[in-house]
């Protein structure tokens, strides 16, 4: 699975930006599917994820702003960011787990996309 995430860029607070990450391969493949965030100095951290095509998890910084969508006939993903706050700065990265099938190892393989930068202005 391949993963391109676009659309960050520099945005005042309070305003909207629109990621798009693009997959490929095997996609069909994929049980989990979200995007991640990595501030400058600070861990990557979950912002969504959507879980076997039917859970979607938020993290409380993004609740009631954010929202996620896929668009599976084009291999899309989106995230959809609203009310933006400087805090949401930093490099999002979309992710994409698959079943490894292992007996003996781990239970999904990993896929990131590259990142792309947001950043927003106080």
């Amino acid at each position: 699975v391949q993963l391109q995430a676009s659309g960050g860029g520099l945005v005042q607070a309070g305003g909207s930006l629109r990621l798009s990450c693009a997959s490929s391969g095997s996609t069909y493949l994929i049980n989990s599917i979200g995007w991640y965030r990595q501030a400058p100095g600070s861990q990557r951290e979950l912002v969504v994820e959507i879980k076997d095509g039917v859970r979607i998890d938020y993290a409380d910084s993004a609740k009631g702003r954010f929202t996620i969508s896929r668009d599976n006939s084009r291999n899309r993903m989106y995230l959809q960011m609203n009310n933006l706050k400087p805090t949401d700065t930093g490099l999002y990265y979309c992710h994409a787990t698959t079943p490894s099938n292992l007996r003996n190892g781990p239970r999904d393989f990993h896929y990131w996309g590259q990142g792309t930068l947001v950043t927003v202005s106080s």
